[in-house]
């Protein structure tokens, strides 16, 4: 089945850079995998454990989406019953960096946002 495109031969975001990478690690569940892979490669259930709230399908596909981009890599060891492993490559390492400062940033101003959007509701 062909994907969507931006433009014709293009894939999604491929003509924005913005775009492309933060609809990808934008979401909740990319940041917290990359965090939980920060210090160690992990296991699927290490990561389902660490990460706590996401469904077996969810931490699947975020898995699949980070490893296509580029920011994991997912190794298959040829044991009885396979084990699978998760590990950040280059440049999801290099990501941490500004992964932080907008966990940072948002740690915050956190009770900002919460007072604008308190303020907005009453109006």
């Amino acid at each position: 089945m062909p994907s969507k495109t931006d433009r014709a031969g293009e894939r999604p975001g491929a003509g924005c850079p913005i775009r492309g990478v933060l609809d990808r690690i934008g979401d909740q569940w990319s940041l917290l995998t990359l965090e939980a892979l920060e210090t160690e490669k992990k296991r699927f259930n290490e990561l389902l454990r660490e990460i706590g709230d996401i469904s077996k399908q969810m931490l699947s596909k975020t898995l699949r989406h980070l490893e296509q981009d580029g920011y994991i890599r997912r190794t298959v060891y040829p044991e009885v019953p396979p084990r699978v492993e998760y590990e950040l490559t280059e440049l999801g390492r290099s990501f941490l960096i500004p992964m932080k400062a907008l966990v940072g940033w948002a740690e915050q101003n956190h009770s900002e946002i919460i007072r604008s959007r308190l303020r907005h509701e009453t109006e």
